[in-house]
């Protein structure tokens, strides 16, 4: 397969090849899902809480007599169908946290890459030089490539000030090559790849390379 190169304005400068082989052949979905389920549930922080009914604070004085008041029996006000009682099989603090050996991650990677390009979202850049800092600027660029609404772009290295340019756009995100992850790459519509990120990327893929960037829950390898 190919990726077209594009430049600044739109037009097809260039083409990358991409060996489907190397990516697994066909995408695996199910291990795809499997990753994106994962990282969204690795992002829960898990603090909901409720009081149950011994934390409820209150008498344990019975409110009446058991009977001949006509009325239903309780023994005290703690109980959940009371206002201000304690919540019946509410939620407590809990780890959320799933995990996915290395081999898989780095395979649901592999899919969702291939499954992008297999869907023609993958749009390859050969450089962003803005003629000023701006966020019109990053926007404009979007436009030529037809990459309006989510769309993530992908750089070789980080840029602190291309960052500022991007980060009001709406939809539009940045990462370094070595933070993707399957959850990150299915996310956009779009994925916009510098020519460099996508070259060191494919290579890290073939297992010609190493990620050198990794933060909890993100990196290439998780």
């Amino acid at each position: 397969m190919e990726i077209a190169v594009h430049n600044m304005q739109g037009e097809v400068v260039d083409h990358v090849a991409v060996d489907e082989a190397a990516l697994g052949g066909r995408p695996n979905l199910h291990l795809v899902r499997q990753a994106v389920l994962m990282y969204e549930a690795n992002r829960r922080v898990g603090t909901a809480d409720t009081k149950r009914r011994r934390d409820v604070t209150g008498s344990g004085r019975k409110p009446w007599r058991q009977k001949h008041t006509g009325r239903a029996r309780h023994g005290d006000r703690q109980s959940p169908i009371w206002v201000g009682g304690g919540v019946a099989h509410g939620p407590h603090p809990r780890d959320y946290r799933q995990k996915m050996n290395k081999r898989a991650r780095r395979q649901a990677l592999q899919s969702a890459f291939l499954a992008k390009v297999l869907d023609d979202e993958v749009i390859a850049l050969d450089k962003i030089d803005l003629p000023e800092p701006k966020t019109r600027e990053v926007a404009r660029v979007l436009r030529n490539l037809g990459a309006e609404g989510t769309c993530l772009i992908v750089l070789g290295q980080q840029d602190s000030v291309l960052w500022r340019c991007t980060r009001n756009i709406p939809g539009a995100a940045m990462l370094d090559w070595a933070q993707l992850n399957a959850y990150e790459i299915i996310r956009p519509r779009r994925v916009i790849f510098l020519v460099d990120a996508l070259n060191r990327f494919l290579e890290a893929m073939a297992g010609s390379g190493e990620p050198h960037a990794e933060s909890a829950g993100v990196g290439i390898d998780g």
